[in-house]
C-alpha cells in the first residue's frame, strides 16, 4: 500500500504527517521551526526527500528551507555560517535575495502598482506565498510573492531571479491588493507542455505563460466580478486558488470569493460551475 505525505505549513512552525493508504493511523513529526510563520511547503516530485519550506518572520523577514532528508534536517541554500542567525540559529543567506528586475533590458521595468485608492505604490517584497518545484528537475523551483511576481531558481533555491515578463505585460500597473495583500498565490506546471505555466494572483486575476516565462497573457475571459468597476476587466479579478486536473492539463479549476469556475481550454474561457 502507498504511503501519503501531507505538508503543514502553520503560525507556529511545520508538521509533517505520514501514513500507509488506509490512512487510520498517521505519523507526525514537528513542529519543524518551531514559532515560526511557514507559508508554504512543497516536495519535490521527482525527489520526494527534497522538500522546500518558505519560512517567514516580521522580524527576521523571508527565508527559504530545504530538507534533501524527507525533513529529518534542514538547510538555508546559499547561506553562510558568518551570516546573520535567528533565535533558533538558523542562518540567512543568498535564499533571502528576492529583488525585483527593473532593468530595460526587460523591456518594461515596473516600479508602481495600484494602490487600494487607485494611486501608485511601489513594488515591495514582503514574503513567499507559494513554492513550486518542476517537475523534471528537483533544483529548478518557482516561487509566487507578494508583491506580487514570479520568481525562479535553478540551483536548489541558492539564488533567484524574477520571470519579469510576467509584471511587464502592460497590466502589471493595474494590479492591487486584495484584503490578504498583493500575493501571486497560485503556480501550476502543464506536464505535457515544460513551457506551460499557469499562476494566480489576489486581485489581478490569472495570467499564463506558453514559452516558459517570457511572455504572459491574462486568462480571464468569462470571469465576472461584480464589486470592481468593469465586472469583466481583463485584471483586477479576486482570485483565491486554482488546480489543475490530474489527467487533462487543458482543464483548470479556480475559486473565487463566491465563485467557482471551470475551463477547458487552458483559462482561454471560463464558466462557472459553483451552482450558485
Amino acid at each position: 500500500m502507498s504511503k501519503v505525505r501531507v505538508l503543514v505549513g502553520t503560525k507556529k512552525g511545520a508538521f509533517i504527517l505520514t501514513s500507509d493508504g488506509a490512512r487510520k493511523r498517521w505519523k507526525v513529526s514537528g513542529p519543524h521551526f518551531a514559532g515560526w510563520e511557514i507559508y508554504h511547503m512543497k516536495g519535490s516530485p521527482v525527489n520526494p526527500d527534497r522538500i522546500y519550506a518558505s519560512q517567514t518572520s516580521a522580524w527576521f523577514g523571508q527565508i527559504i528551507q530545504r530538507s534533501d532528508n524527507a525533513g529529518k534536517t534542514w538547510n538555508t541554500p546559499g547561506s553562510s555560517a558568518e551570516e546573520l542567525k535567528s533565535p533558533d540559529g538558523t542562518p540567512k543567506g543568498e535564499s533571502n535575495k528576492f529583488v525585483y528586475d527593473t532593468s530595460p533590458e526587460t523591456g518594461k521595468p515596473l516600479t508602481t502598482h495600484q494602490w487600494y485608492d487607485g494611486t501608485q505604490h511601489p513594488w515591495e517584497f514582503k514574503r513567499v506565498w507559494h513554492l513550486e518545484p518542476s517537475l523534471d528537475d528537483p533544483d529548478h523551483i518557482y516561487a509566487g510573492v507578494e508583491d506580487a511576481a514570479l520568481f525562479e531558481s535553478t540551483d536548489g533555491g541558492k539564488s533567484w531571479y524574477e520571470l519579469a515578463g510576467l509584471r511587464g505585460s502592460d497590466t502589471g500597473p493595474k494590479w492591487q491588493p486584495g484584503a490578504g495583500g498583493m500575493c501571486l498565490h497560485t503556480i501550476l506546471l502543464d506536464p505535457s507542455n515544460p513551457k506551460r505555466i499557469s499562476i494566480a494572483i489576489s486581485a489581478a486575476g490569472a495570467f499564463r505563460t506558453d514559452d516558459g516565462g517570457k511572455t504572459w497573457k491574462p486568462i480571464n475571459r468569462g470571469l465576472h466580478s461584480q464589486y470592481i468597476p468593469d465586472p469583466t476587466a481583463e485584471v483586477g479579478h479576486c482570485v483565491h486558488r486554482m488546480a489543475l486536473h490530474p489527467s487533462r492539463p487543458n482543464t483548470l479549476f479556480m475559486q473565487k470569493h463566491w465563485d467557482v469556475m471551470r475551463t477547458d481550454d487552458a483559462g482561454d474561457s471560463w464558466k462557472e460551475v459553483s451552482g450558485n
